[in-house]
């Protein structure tokens, strides 16, 4: 099993009901088992090792994808984890708009004791068979009558399942750390009511706490909800964007420094097996097959950095494989590898591992792309390397710049060697930063090990590999608000 997803944490509560939605591809033709793990986490770290397992369940995409499934939990297959129970609801995207919200809250009834309350809003939807479903929570403001929330969204499929009509149960309460939220007061309403607001012309509603009513003939609310404005987007996939005319630019950078070992002797990282292959080329074939299908000239550049090349012997960051700067494109990923394997021979392996030539080499490509202004060009830098880097501070500020480019860089690790930088500028455990403390516009690194797969089959590789690009190519053209 891989971790496909998480949902958010809720703090101390038994009965959890999560908002985070999680998105699985569907193929109909496969038999989909999926596995749904429920953790106690009291730490930081994003490894689950060091938290408590509270039991899970196995079962197919085919079983959660018909209507409400509900299981009780296992410590393992047979063995139930005492009481608790799962319950899953599943439904399909139809709808790809978003809902985008701004919403502020004015005069809420004081919660607690010492201090103001600590409001909250949740969104229920109503399903068909009449229960709520909670389909997003917002972040607590603290000690605030006055709320005002960040703008936030929500899909569409998610909030209504694209009915404008189906009724949305609003509540809000004030957070308590213990787990034990004092509902402030709700309301009901439907995105038809709330597409009315904006333009300065917010829509209010009555925030009410049905005992509260009860009790008190005099009493009015416990506080206004107003809804500033509310927008509904399409949002678009990275098939539009490819459909749209966009090109994927393939650039391949090799590492040629002296810690893969001398490529004639056996142990070498690039030494070619009999068979003809090594792991410099199993990664060159496994990315460059599935991308060089989104390129339509199929030229792609690749270079080499951290040898000594001929006449001169200097050592060179980013030289062309095929030893022709002007014009330094292969054709396909075959052209590739045949320039890979001409050039060994030719080279002496030296150092240092310098990653920021060649990403800033490509990065100069995409800016001048970028001021096109349209979503036409996008670029992929593969860099396959031993994991010896030695310029990480001048890689760190390049990847910053990057980020705001229409580009992604790949990482392959060969070898044996501690990938810990390469981990680091993954960015998937926190935001990288340039030494000067400048913040990645994007996350735009994956870091994958070879290791990892050298039994795998190879569209394994391929497939981890290339899994973020999509992503990463339609979060750049969403960031600039350029549609395919």
């Amino acid at each position: 099993f891989v971790q496909l997803d998480r949902t958010e944490r809720i703090k101390n509560c038994q009965d959890p009901e999560f908002c985070r939605k999680l998105v699985v591809d569907y193929y109909f033709e496969k038999v989909q088992k999926l596995k749904f793990g429920v953790y106690d986490i009291d730490n930081k770290t994003v490894d689950l090792s060091d938290d408590d397992y509270l039991g899970g369940i196995e079962c197919t995409l085919g079983q959660v994808s018909s209507s409400v499934f509900t299981r009780p939990l296992e410590l393992k297959q047979g063995k139930p984890a005492g009481k608790g129970i799962i319950t899953i609801s599943a439904e399909e995207i139809k709808d790809t708009r978003v809902l985008y919200l701004e919403i502020e809250a004015r005069n809420l009834d004081k919660k607690d004791f010492l201090g103001k309350s600590d409001p909250f809003l949740e969104f229920h939807r109503q399903s068909d068979a009449g229960t709520w479903q909670l389909v997003y929570r917002s972040e607590v403001i603290k000690n605030n009558l006055n709320p005002s929330w960040k703008k936030f969204s929500v899909p569409l499929q998610t909030f209504c399942g694209g009915d404008f009509n189906k009724p949305i149960k609003v509540q809000c309460a004030d957070y308590d750390s213990d787990g034990s939220h004092d509902l402030i007061g709700s309301f009901e309403t439907n995105v038809a009511q709330l597409q009315r607001a904006g333009d300065g012309s917010p829509v209010e509603f009555e925030c009410i706490h049905p005992e509260k009513k009860q009790k008190k003939k005099s009493y009015k609310n416990s506080g206004i909800v107003r809804i500033k404005s509310c927008k509904i987007e399409t949002e678009y996939s990275f098939l539009d964007y490819i459909m749209g005319g966009c090109q994927i630019n393939f650039t391949v950078g090799v590492d040629f420094t002296g810690s893969n070992g001398d490529p004639k002797s056996p142990d070498s990282l690039h030494y070619i097996s009999p068979d003809g292959i090594n792991e410099y080329l199993v990664a060159i074939w496994s990315v460059g097959s599935v991308v060089q299908d989104y390129d339509t000239d199929k030229l792609f550049p690749a270079f080499g950095f951290g040898a000594q090349v001929p006449p001169s012997w200097q050592v060179s960051h980013e030289f062309a494989l095929n030893f022709n700067p002007s014009n330094p494109y292969c054709q396909g990923v075959q052209g590739i590898v045949d320039a890979y394997r001409q050039i060994l021979p030719q080279i002496r392996l030296y150092g240092p591992t310098n990653f920021s030539p060649i990403i800033n080499h490509v990065a100069r490509f995409a800016a001048n792309a970028a001021q096109q202004g349209t979503a036409s060009q996008y670029f992929i830098l593969l860099i396959i390397t031993d994991g010896e880097i030695t310029d990480l501070d001048q890689t760190r500020q390049a990847i910053v710049n990057a980020s705001k480019l229409p580009m992604s860089i790949i990482i392959v690790g060969v070898g044996e060697a501690d990938f810990r930088a390469m981990e680091f500028l993954d960015g998937d455990n926190g935001v990288l930063q340039s030494l000067t403390g400048e913040v990645a516009a994007r996350d735009i690194v994956q870091f994958v090990p070879f290791r990892q797969f050298r039994n795998a089959p190879r569209e394994a590789l391929s497939q981890t590999v290339l899994a973020e690009v999509p992503k990463q190519l339609v979060s750049y053209y969403k960031w600039q608000g350029w549609p395919p």
